[in-house]
């Protein structure tokens, strides 16, 4: 039987349109269930909070409010970059005795699922009876194990969004257009751009993720050759896009604590190859002007409120209220998982342990993407995707 006593529940690294339907998720399922969970605390700023003892008391908050926060992108606790030491531990297990605290459940992508993993692994060491659960988020939609990560699927309905305002804006005056889109090792929210696609030559033309090596040669030879038969050429490419071996593009040069690159603090990617561009064209198409332009989303496309999906929304809370009910049912610890049902769309939840999702992350297949890694296979990422993205806008187009 699981024991009674309170619970902390946090929320770590970048925030999405729906982490807070996870965060009440939790919430509500613990408040439903008083004998066990004895008392429902917040940390705010995550495991800092907790170091801080700094956190917010759920018993002062009605569940009218609940729901409107649940529906609020960002991060309602607000975030961290926070990796636990061993005198971390100490710490929490010190403030978690104080209070009685014998349930933790913490809300993040893999990083999220390390520090999960090490306060596990701490309270084993210390002789701590703590249970600790891990609920899934990333927009990066690189978790292992499961299918889907919920965040994923609004922060790509977004990219897919602002490509199709790109596409029409591209062909009303044309010209070149690239957009640089989150994602550090894996190309899931650039790949996600191809469902612009709506009528034959719309753009994304072109689809370049960190799956496959990027060469500045091809690039300009892929851009100009689209360029010289549609008059223009719409560009989605990944932040973490890198030549052979791994070798950096462009990179800010600044790391966190889990050692992770920081790639989106500015437009430096975009503006480089905007002008790697401009010097190719120069030399092999000297007689026209070209208009190259380029965008970097950058954190746009974490939390944009009015362009969220359903699907996502619904499967963030449940991932929320199965960590709750794995606890109830007295396991231990582990990380909320996805399983896509055959058939009609749907998923089922499991518990996978801590460590198959802590710390690594999971590359999109390089199938997914056609031989010449310049754009995605249609026919393979399409099924995969419009589940998780929901309705999309409506487009028109004149007959001429």
């Amino acid at each position: 039987m699981p024991v009674p006593g309170a619970v902390v529940i946090g929320q770590s690294g970048g925030p999405t349109a729906v982490i807070n339907q996870t965060l009440i998720g939790v919430v509500k399922a613990c408040r439903a269930n008083p004998k066990v969970f004895t008392k429902v605390l917040g940390a705010i700023h995550g495991i800092q909070g907790i170091l801080d003892g700094k956190f917010h008391d759920f018993a002062n908050e009605t569940d009218a409010n609940l729901e409107l926060v649940a529906g609020t992108p960002s991060a309602a606790l607000k975030s961290v970059r926070h990796k636990a030491t061993p005198e971390d531990g100490k710490k929490i297990f010190a403030r978690f005795k104080e209070l009685g605290v014998r349930y933790f459940f913490y809300i993040g992508g893999n990083d999220t699922a390390e520090t999960t993993n090490i306060i596990n692994e701490l309270a084993h060491a210390e002789g701590y009876d703590l249970t600790c659960f891990h609920c899934p988020k990333t927009i990066d939609n690189d978790l292992r194990v499961t299918d889907h990560c919920p965040g994923y699927g609004s922060a790509a309905k977004f990219v897919t969004q602002a490509f199709m305002g790109d596409n029409l804006d591209n062909r009303s005056l044309s010209g070149i257009k690239i957009n640089i889109v989150m994602g550090r090792n894996a190309g899931w929210l650039t790949a996600a751009s191809v469902l612009a696609r709506q009528f034959p030559g719309d753009g994304p033309h072109l689809i370049y993720c960190p799956e496959a090596d990027f060469s500045l040669d091809a690039f300009c030879a892929d851009v100009e050759a689209i360029y010289r038969k549609l008059g223009r050429c719409v560009v989605a490419v990944s932040e973490g896009i890198h030549g052979p071996n791994g070798q950096e593009i462009v990179t800010t040069g600044e790391v966190d604590s889990h050692g992770n690159k920081q790639l989106s603090g500015t437009g430096a990617m975009g503006d480089f190859l905007s002008d790697v561009l401009k010097k190719h064209l120069a030399k092999t198409w000297p007689e026209k002007k070209h208009r190259i332009r380029a965008d970097t989303f950058g954190y746009l496309q974490r939390c944009f409120p009015g362009v969220i999906s359903e699907t996502d929304a619904s499967e963030a809370r449940l991932a929320g209220s199965a960590a709750v009910a794995a606890a109830l049912a007295d396991v231990k610890s582990g990380s909320v998982a996805f399983k896509r049902n055959d058939g009609a769309y749907g998923v089922t939840t499991f518990i996978t342990p801590l460590p198959t999702v802590a710390k690594e992350t999971k590359p999109m297949p390089r199938e997914w993407l056609n031989a010449a890694g310049n754009d995605v296979v249609s026919e393979i990422v399409l099924p995969y995707l419009k589940p998780l993205v929901g309705t999309l806008p409506a487009i028109g187009q004149l007959k001429i």
